[in-house]
């Protein structure tokens, strides 16, 4: 199954592009996210993890 595969995208003209354009949106994409959670403010961080918590005291009482 495999080999049928290969080869069928081996037929494909201009496929070998495709890797590396994924590999591109995969490291911006982490890159992006790493830089955003290094400069996201600690006070946004901690209200939004206090969000569950607070809307399970709103559903007690």
């Amino acid at each position: 199954m495999l080999k049928f595969a290969k080869n069928y995208m081996d037929s494909i003209a201009g496929i070998e592009i495709f890797p590396i354009i994924s590999l591109l949106i995969f490291f911006t994409f982490f890159v992006v996210l790493f830089w955003w959670v290094f400069t996201a403010k600690k006070d946004y961080i901690k209200e939004v993890s206090d969000m569950p918590l607070d809307n399970q005291k709103d559903q007690i009482l």
